[in-house]
């Protein structure tokens, strides 16, 4: 027996006969899509596959983010408690979680809506939540600069 090794591993290419289990005279039926969400797999055509994953990283990226300020506010609360500091500072650490919380339910309508124009051959949708975001994050910059000058003129 041969023994192979890198480049030399190769799996049969699925436009030849045989590869796959599938042959030229394969005239079954396709299957039905049973993919989810069906209001997005079920309407127009199936994209390039690349604009797809490329889709998919996007919404990825808005959880990702989304994760990121829930778990700042986690954190930020969780030593605000441990320092005794003021509770203002678990006011901003909730609105951190709650603004994650909402650019993680934005990931998923974003890529739904993209995902259609994508499918149904429609230019994207203009992007809602960025400016959303960085509004969030400014807001959150400035209460947090702002406590920190306070708690030092008052110190």
């Amino acid at each position: 027996m041969e023994h192979r090794t890198g480049r030399d591993r190769r799996r049969p290419a699925p436009d030849r006969p045989g590869a796959c289990g599938l042959t030229d005279d394969d005239t079954s039926p396709r299957a039905p899509d049973r993919r989810r969400p069906r209001a997005v797999y079920g309407a127009g055509q199936e994209p390039d596959a690349r604009f797809s994953l490329a889709n998919e990283r996007t919404a990825l990226a808005w959880v990702r983010t989304g994760l990121g300020l829930v778990a700042g506010g986690v954190a930020l609360t969780s030593f605000a408690a441990f320092a005794e500091l003021s509770g203002f500072l678990d006011v901003v650490a909730a609105l951190a979680c709650f603004v994650g919380a909402c650019v993680a339910g934005y990931a998923l309508v974003s890529w739904r809506r993209n995902e259609r124009a994508l499918r149904e051959g429609r230019p994207l949708p203009a992007p809602s939540g960025l400016p959303v975001l960085v509004t969030g994050v400014v807001v959150l910059a400035l209460l947090l600069g702002a406590y920190a000058a306070w708690t030092a003129i008052g110190a």
